[in-house]
């Protein structure tokens, strides 16, 4: 199988693409502008850092010789980023794409997963043929998460499939279900659906690892230990919890409404990192 260690492009790319849902748009990791900076965000510093090592002779300080577009959207459902994201990624023509879909197919009652990896092999396959190197991202162990954790066994279906698939393409695989680190409630925002800023860092930082590059910290990391929680302060989160976020994405599922209605790509060019 596909794993991180296995897939090491040790490749410099000039130029990187981001597609997917929530979790690469950068939800639950807000900017000193408000605005969402996410793993993918992250990764593209760093790609820009090692463009800049190599050196590129357009690069400065700004990362002028790297190029960055962001097109995912929160809430978009796999067949929506094929259609919307996916032709856009192959009219840019990056040198990386990163490629994470099928979460918000996979939460969804009655779904297949077998049937959602069927339909991400072939926009895998559309993908691998435009651009130069594609990276897909495996579900996480959700164990750990309460309003998921009994979707774990569908997470984990659709995992395999997804390293079949980066088999059968010689794609890059970013683990996230090995990726220990980010089961610590610490790692998520008060959501415990979206990663904290500490959560996107460590991920981004994996995905780095799985390119090659070396990186300035182990996303694997142990945190660092906490006095135990008692049972009121668990008791009192968890009611805190359900109010704030548990009721309110209950209510948008049964209104057939997602987060991302009305939203728009945060960086839909390929532009300069500056920008």
């Amino acid at each position: 199988m596909a794993d991180g260690s296995r897939s090491r492009v040790n490749s410099v790319f000039g130029s990187y693409t981001a597609i997917g849902d929530s979790f690469t748009e950068g939800v639950g990791d807000l900017g000193p502008d408000g605005l969402c900076v996410g793993w993918a965000d992250r990764l593209a510093v760093l790609l820009a850092d090692e463009l800049a090592a190599d050196g590129d002779p357009a690069g400065d300080d700004d990362h002028g010789g790297f190029r960055y577009a962001n097109l995912a959207v929160r809430g978009r459902l796999l067949d929506e980023i094929v259609a919307e994201q996916v032709p856009r990624a192959k009219e840019l023509a990056p040198d990386l794409v990163t490629f994470c879909a099928g979460g918000n197919d996979i939460i969804r009652p009655g779904t297949d997963p077998d049937d959602i990896a069927e339909r991400l092999e072939r926009a895998v396959a559309d993908l691998t043929s435009a651009v130069g190197t594609v990276m897909v991202t495996t579900g996480f162990d959700t164990r750990g998460v309460p309003v998921l954790r009994h979707m774990r066994g569908k997470v984990a279906t659709y995992t395999a499939h997804v390293r079949a698939i980066a088999d059968r393409y010689d794609c890059p695989v970013l683990d996230l279900w090995s990726l220990k680190s980010v089961q610590d409630r610490r790692a998520w925002d008060t959501d415990r659906l979206h990663l904290s800023p500490e959560g996107h860092t460590r991920v981004a930082l994996r995905a780095a690892q799985v390119l090659g590059l070396d990186v300035p910290a182990d996303p694997d990391q142990v945190w660092p230990p906490q006095p135990p929680r008692g049972t009121f302060e668990v008791r009192r989160d968890d009611i805190h919890w359900a109010r704030e976020h548990l009721v309110p994405w209950i209510g948008r599922r049964l209104r057939g409404e997602s987060s991302g209605d009305h939203l728009a790509a945060k960086r839909p060019d390929l532009l300069p990192l500056r920008h």
